[in-house]
């Protein structure tokens, strides 16, 4: 039978199955009606077809599942410490003192280590930003990324149903998911997507888009998300302070992970993680929230990615509206009744005092809604007034912290390069659940929440921090 028509039909069963349940509540309805029962019996058809769609919502997340991830770690030659790039800022003859004075101050201020890696085309003097280096830079993070994917998990690139890359400033034609794909030789049914201009927030959304697939179409056992960004192209040789952060921030990496339903082929191969939790929250619709970071061109006619004014309180009213959404699927129920409490009696206290000596309204107890944290990657300044906003310590903040003075911030892979680290120092345990946590343009705040499956107490996997694992945390951030 055609795969396509397959899955029509298993839409279609699914659909009638739904309509006979729902029918079969309704007769159940007219009966007790016909012959007058107790009115509490009216209810049990509803409460049946409810349970009944709440199971059935579980176990179809419930099949969403982690076999693996890969991190890249660039080549030592690609290397660019701090002194090498700050004195390169100089020597390169596009920045005036001004700007070389400000993304030094932004750097050192940063966290950032001597350890993180420049795209080969922006080594040279002038940097190379042509299309053909963004291409060759594509290669690069694509390519041993997945070869260590694919040789980790023991799935071969044809049993691949479905592909998504993110890459926020980069969209070529063929696009970068067409390049994988005729790369590794997907299978003509193979679906790809291409997501860009979504920020660091879009490694969510690709697993998303890739969930949406798995649990639809009954043909795709295995999707492949890919994530990264072509520094190449997101390089700003202008005078614009507000489009220097791109180069102060920003640094080479890739991640690609491989996700399942568990169904056909796929059943037999153990997942690492269980996908308990995805939840997305965008405010899009507020002119100030979508000019609060774009790209455009400044008075020179160079293009740049912008941060505007007030960013800091629009990711502040998103993070809150997120996190109310998030709050009521991740928290336990004994948190849940707790921070209900603590806010009716503050409430209270809050009418009944003056302004002046009100209390601030509490915050939930977010270390009781995950064991672990992967935060975004945009400098320790920012990690520490997120991480303490959301009520966190020192260490739930470490992966975050770590990931940015090693490698830099590599955009939506930076989430998967935390719990790389995580995994390396060996804290992530059957049972466990880790919160990975993205904010992009737009803006928008998406979180993805696994839950660790057992199978794997005994293995402690380096990957990108291999070399380097011991020397962490370092005190000097």
């Amino acid at each position: 039978m055609d795969i396509a028509h397959r899955d029509y039909l298993l839409v279609k069963l699914h659909t009638c199955l739904g309509v006979a349940i729902l029918l079969l509540c309704v007769l159940a309805e007219l009966f007790i009606f016909a012959f007058r029962c107790r009115a509490a019996l009216y209810l049990v058809p509803v409460a049946a077809l409810l349970l009944f769609n709440r199971f059935r919502r579980r176990a179809a997340a419930a099949d969403i599942g982690l076999v693996d991830f890969s991190c890249l770690k660039p080549p030592r030659r690609l290397r660019i410490p701090v002194a090498g790039l700050l004195e390169h800022f100089s020597l390169i003859g596009c920045f005036d003192d001004g700007s070389v004075e400000f993304m030094t101050k932004v750097i050192e201020a940063s966290g950032m280590g001597n350890e993180t890696y420049f795209p080969p085309s922006l080594h040279y003097i002038p940097p190379a930003a042509t299309h053909a280096d963004a291409i060759q830079e594509a290669h690069m993070l694509f390519f041993p990324t997945l070869d260590d994917l694919f040789a980790k998990t023991g799935v071969p690139p044809s049993a691949v149903g479905a592909l998504v890359v993110n890459c926020s400033g980069f969209c070529p034609a063929p696009s970068l998911a067409a390049i994988i794909a005729s790369r590794y030789r997907l299978r003509a049914d193979a679906k790809t997507f291409n997501l860009s201009g979504m920020g660091c927030a879009s490694g969510v959304i690709g697993v998303d888009v890739a969930r949406r697939l798995l649990l639809t179409h009954a043909a795709i056992s295995y999707a492949v998300v890919v994530s990264a960004e072509i520094v190449t192209v997101g390089w700003y040789s202008g005078k614009d302070q507000g489009k220097l952060l791109l180069n102060c921030y920003f640094r080479t990496g890739c991640s690609a992970a491989l996700v399942t339903n568990s169904r056909g082929p796929a059943a037999t191969v153990p997942v690492k993680y269980r996908l308990a939790s995805l939840t997305r929250t965008n405010q899009i619709a507020n002119d100030r929230s979508y000019r609060s970071g774009y790209r455009d061109e400044d008075g020179e006619g160079i293009t740049g990615f912008t941060l505007g004014q007030g960013v800091g309180r629009m990711v502040s009213e998103l993070l809150r509206a997120h996190l109310v959404t998030l709050s009521l699927s991740i928290l336990p129920l004994r948190e849940k009744l707790r921070y209900v409490l603590a806010l009716l009696l503050s409430s209270r206290r809050r009418l009944g005092g003056n302004k002046l000596s009100r209390p601030a309204v509490p915050l939930p107890d977010f270390c009781k809604a995950a064991d672990h944290f992967c935060l975004p990657s945009s400098g320790r300044p920012m990690i520490w007034r997120l991480g303490q906003g959301l009520g966190l310590g020192e260490r739930e903040m470490e992966a975050a912290l770590m990931t940015f003075h090693r490698f830099g911030n590599q955009s939506a892979a930076s989430l998967w390069y935390q719990l790389a680290y995580l995994e390396a120092k060996g804290r992530v345990h059957a049972g466990d659940t880790v919160w990975q946590l993205g904010i992009g343009s737009g803006l928008k705040a998406n979180s993805m929440v696994w839950e660790r499956v057992a199978g794997h107490e005994e293995e402690r996997e380096l990957g990108p921090w291999k070399d380097c694992i011991h020397k962490y945390p370092v005190t000097d951030t």
